[in-house]
């Protein structure tokens, strides 16, 4: 899913007729599409929610829809829904089709035509295709989060010689967005692959220790307030604004991560235990980081979406420092949005002047990143690697010490 930087509150349906609009209009639904459904329209300029009633396509006469939109969507990624991403347009053989993408920076009128939903399926659709391995398991389909009153599933992936190595203990990933981590059946933009990454990794001897992942499905019309710890101006127009990140965080760190230190063979240390996740998924691991840095030691920030509260943010960073030897591996393509990449850099910079070491601080920002699964995907070996590999942190260390001993047993000390 891709995030737009900087939303304004002029980005709401219903502006003044003095301002230009560009309309998106889709031509053809199929026959199948129940005619009481509202149509929506999800993309970068809303968070990708796929069910804001601010976003819902009006039904014309004539049987078409359409919406209008400010020119300040600019540049725009998106897709259709009939309200949930379990009913987002597919193509006709039932797979998952690219992101729309236009420029709404010129007052035009775009087209489309919806070919199928991925809720339903015709005669030649064909079914989606579980692809977890045998080592990942459902943890559970309900598991309570008291802080928030909800219940979310939550998923766990065991290292390939979990069973044969009773004494050995592991070092654990936490991954929010759970549906799209480890399964394609289950996700709404493909999935990661981490599990087949770590079977990979392993199988070709890059891998030395294995870790357990634990992914948590995301809350799906929550998700926006799950993952932005207060309330958000720049999407002070839409119905979830965020502001529940701080119990969010809480759940993982003091009952998620709790039941799984008891339930299975971990390392629970913060050098051991990793958070991860993209665009609100990345925000939302930098603030857990912060909030607790004696839990969370190694932090994936993939596409991260600071761009919602990133004032909030660095005014929270001057009283909640990040640890000296947390580590945080920073990814993003330089033209995912106006912001991505700056914003980024900004806080890998405020990371370094908070006294994370150089060497703790991971920045790539390859020129074909996308704000997509797939982009994800490709890069989750080098960040887990980093953030994980004992020769990475070894080597890391080295280059910590300071050159004199006396100074060595000060540090020593003061610990």
């Amino acid at each position: 899913m891709i995030i737009k930087a900087l939303l304004t509150s002029s980005l709401v349906l219903g502006l003044s007729p003095v301002f230009a609009q560009a309309i998106l209009k889709i031509t053809k639904v199929p026959a199948t599409t129940p005619a009481s459904d509202t149509l929506f329209v999800a993309g970068s300029f809303n968070n990708w929610n796929p069910h804001n009633p601010r976003f819902a396509l009006k039904k014309n006469a004539d049987g078409t829809y359409q919406i209008s939109l400010p020119l300040s969507a600019g540049p725009a990624e998106y897709k259709f829904t009939r309200g949930s991403w379990a009913a987002v347009e597919v193509d006709d053989k039932n797979q998952q089709i690219a992101n729309r993408k236009a420029d709404l920076s010129s007052a035009r009128e775009v087209t489309h035509q919806v070919l199928a939903w991925d809720d339903q399926s015709g005669a030649a659709a064909k079914p989606k295709v579980h692809t977890a391995s045998p080592r990942v398991r459902v943890l559970a389909n309900s598991f309570v989060i008291p802080q928030l009153s909800r219940q979310r599933r939550v998923w766990v992936y065991l290292p390939a010689d979990y069973a044969q190595k009773p004494s050995q203990r592991y070092p654990v990933l936490y991954m929010h967005d759970g549906q799209n981590v480890f399964d394609d059946a289950t996700s709404f933009g493909g999935e990661w692959g981490v599990d087949e990454t770590l079977d990979k990794l392993r199988a070709a001897g890059q891998d030395a220790t294995g870790a357990i992942v634990v992914a948590v499905d995301n809350g799906d019309q929550f998700r926006s307030d799950e993952y932005i710890p207060w309330p958000s101006a720049a999407l002070k127009d839409q119905p979830h604004q965020g502001g529940q990140g701080d119990p969010y965080v809480d759940f993982l760190a003091q009952t998620l991560k709790p039941y799984v230190d008891s339930h299975y063979r971990t390392q629970p240390d913060a050098a051991h235990t990793g958070i991860a996740g993209s665009s609100l998924g990345g925000l939302i691991s930098v603030y857990a980081a912060l909030k607790y840095p004696k839990v969370f030691g190694e932090v994936g920030v993939f596409s991260p979406a600071f761009w919602v509260c990133n004032d909030s943010l660095l005014t929270y960073a001057k009283t909640h420092k990040a640890a000296s030897t947390a580590r945080f591996y920073f990814v993003c393509g330089p033209k995912e949005s106006e912001t991505m990449l700056p914003l980024m850099k900004a806080w890998r910079d405020e990371l370094r002047a908070q006294g994370v070491p150089a060497a703790n601080l991971a920045f790539s920002a390859p020129a074909d990143g996308q704000h997509r699964e797939w982009f994800w995907r490709r890069e989750f070996p080098v960040a887990y690697k980093f953030m994980f590999s004992p020769t990475a942190k070894t080597k890391a260390s080295a280059r910590k010490a300071t050159p004199s001993k006396a100074a060595s047993h000060k540090a020593g000390l003061s610990k």
